[in-house]
């Protein structure tokens, strides 16, 4: 149990609720692709005295004193950043994903420029161009989907599109796309048109700090990563990028978007950065893929319709409809049964958004756990099983009792028991 007594004291709802949301986490299988635990390292970095400080500006360009400190932080998340990805340059500053593309966008692009990312139906991010975000508004926008037999990214049509349109940048990186990522093959199709390629590896980060995926250097001019999700660390942003961007993005940053940036988050940014440059560090990403190919392997075994058939990575997409159930049908069940999930798209989806045909699955957050392969079949029956019972209260309490048992074997990063 987490040290809340200053919070119990000052806002005791408050503390209930944190609490509440602790033992949850405790106690669910915890299969949100973009969700993860914190060390407790990089957790208490975010409860220091660093939330104090304003700092706008960069380290030795302040427009407030006191910065002595500051400075040295960020420098070393910069430093630690440039090390980890290989990058030219590093700007730690975003407050998440979505202000880092953003920002890519103010650098490169006038309003109403072309740009082209994957569609979002189609497993792609809001921010690489869908209709309804700023992306999407702002700038002219070519979607790329996917194929319609095997469901995996078509260069061909890729390359059609943009030789077609010319885009002033092409995205890369998706939010639910299960296989590895060609940035060299992009990088060739970007070349052909003098596109800027960017990656977005939000999800991967930490596969690609981990040596288990392609590593988008030096093929994309500029990647941008949130620092959660299998990166393992706070909530915050980044971008790297080769040395010709460097001052372009860090103005869009700051001033173009954000004041000054949040020194605790930047610290943890630091912390975690120093964790994924340790060997375990490689470990736990080797395992994290091999959890995925594991409990994809006995999702199918059990009749689940799983999107290309596998994955690469850490992410599971299928079809819950082949199960019998809507994607929002079935990730309530296992919600029920204490396995978090989300419903969501699949390619060429009939249904609405809001209650699509899929779910997204990830291994991250149980692979911190101590979770491995040898666990994944057990995981996969309990679904099943709560797809079985969707209609049963009773029986999607006793699936949850069991697997509150089981998480008790397999203590939480960052939460002490």
């Amino acid at each position: 149990m987490s040290d809340l007594s200053a919070i119990v004291t000052t806002d005791p709802d408050i503390a209930k609720l944190i609490s509440q949301e602790e033992q949850r986490q405790l106690h669910s299988i915890r299969l949100i692709a973009s969700e993860n635990y914190a060390s407790a390292a990089v957790m208490q970095a975010t409860g220091t005295v660093l939330t104090n400080k304003y700092s706008e500006g960069y380290a030795g360009k302040r427009y407030y004193e006191g910065q002595e400190y500051i400075d040295q932080v960020e420098t070393l998340a910069i430093e630690r950043a440039k090390a980890l990805f290989g990058a030219e340059h590093a700007n730690v500053q975003p407050y998440s994903g979505s202000p880092a593309n953003q920002a890519v966008y103010l650098a490169l692009c006038e309003p109403g420029d072309t740009i082209m990312g994957m569609s979002l139906p189609f497993g792609g991010h809001l921010t690489h161009g869908w209709k309804v975000n700023f992306s999407g508004i702002q700038y002219k926008s070519v979607q790329y989907e996917l194929h319609p037999e095997t469901h995996r990214i078509d260069l061909d049509q890729v390359r059609e599109l943009a030789k077609e349109h010319r885009p002033r940048l092409i995205w890369t990186g998706a939010s639910a796309y299960p296989r590895t990522w060609d940035f060299e093959a992009f990088a060739g199709i970007a070349a052909e048109i003098d596109a800027v390629l960017v990656a977005d590896i939000a999800h991967f980060s930490g596969l690609v700090a981990g040596g288990v995926h392609p590593h988008p250097f030096p093929h994309a001019s500029i990647v941008t990563t949130t620092t959660h999700k299998t990166l393992r660390g706070p909530r915050g942003g980044m971008i790297l990028s080769k040395e010709e961007y460097a001052r372009d993005l860090d103005r869009a940053i700051f001033p173009g978007l954000q004041g000054g940036p949040h020194n605790h988050t930047t610290a943890a940014i630091a912390v975690a950065l120093k964790e994924a440059s340790q060997d375990d560090f490689k470990d736990y990403a080797r395992r994290i893929v091999a959890n995925a190919a594991a409990l994809a392997a006995a999702l199918m075994e059990r009749g689940f319709s799983l999107v290309t058939g596998g994955t690469d990575n850490h992410l599971i997409l299928f079809d819950a409809t082949a199960k019998g159930l809507s994607g929002k049908e079935g990730s309530t069940a296992m919600q029920l049964a204490g396995i978090e999930a989300n419903s969501n798209a699949i390619p060429f989806d009939p249904r609405k958004p809001f209650d699509p045909s899929g779910i997204r699955l990830g291994t991250a957050s149980v692979t911190s756990r101590g979770m491995n392969e040898e666990h994944m079949g057990q995981v996969a029956a309990w679904i099943d099983e709560a797809f079985a019972a969707h209609e049963d209260p009773g029986k999607l309490d006793s699936i949850r009792k069991q697997i509150n048992e089981f998480c008790s074997g397999f203590p939480c990063p960052g939460i002490p028991t």
